[in-house]
């Protein structure tokens, strides 16, 4: 069995995490390379960080492209070799350059939404009640915000039974 513990590495702030594997039946011990961590969120130790960026919540491909540009990184370089100044610079611009991503994002879209559904409106009812917003329809191919379907409502009629005609006298 492996057990992985997370350390944090002396002289680091924080925006890097060890991981340390312990492997009980071998009685060995490794430890693995930093992985960068930005806001909160560990980023993937093998991409190449501007694809990397891209798993922050809110961060596609041209924004980490303008957010490396900012902080003077390169684009090409592999996330496991940024150095700690780089992670901080990159941190930096996105704290401070005024981009929204991860928690702020999250609940600013969540907040739009409390405030439709307190005002009233349409899209808030739709929101609500779990339906599509945007006027799609719902008759068929809805099934993403409907849910699965509910049981078969079909009424399933007992057999009847066959009357004996009426005697004739």
């Amino acid at each position: 069995m492996n057990d992985v513990k997370l350390l944090k590495e002396e002289g680091l702030s924080g925006l890097f995490v060890v991981t340390l594997s312990i492997n009980k039946d071998k009685g060995n011990c490794e430890r693995s390379k930093a992985v960068p961590r930005i806001l909160g969120i560990d980023i993937p130790k093998e991409k190449k960080i501007e694809i990397a960026l891209g798993y922050l919540y809110g961060i596609g491909r041209a924004l980490s492209n303008k957010i490396l540009k900012e902080a003077q990184v390169d684009p090409s370089k592999r996330a496991k070799d940024l150095t700690e100044d780089e992670v901080l610079h990159i941190t930096n611009v996105i704290q401070k350059g005024g981009y929204r991503a991860e928690g702020d994002l999250r609940r600013d879209i969540s907040q739009n939404i409390k405030r439709l559904i307190d005002i009233g409106s349409w899209r808030g009812l739709r929101h609500k009640k779990g339906l599509p917003v945007r006027g799609q329809r719902t008759r068929t191919n809805a099934r993403t915000r409907k849910g699965k379907r509910k049981g078969g409502l079909a009424v399933v009629r007992k057999p009847e039974e066959k009357k004996a005609p009426p005697e004739k006298k």
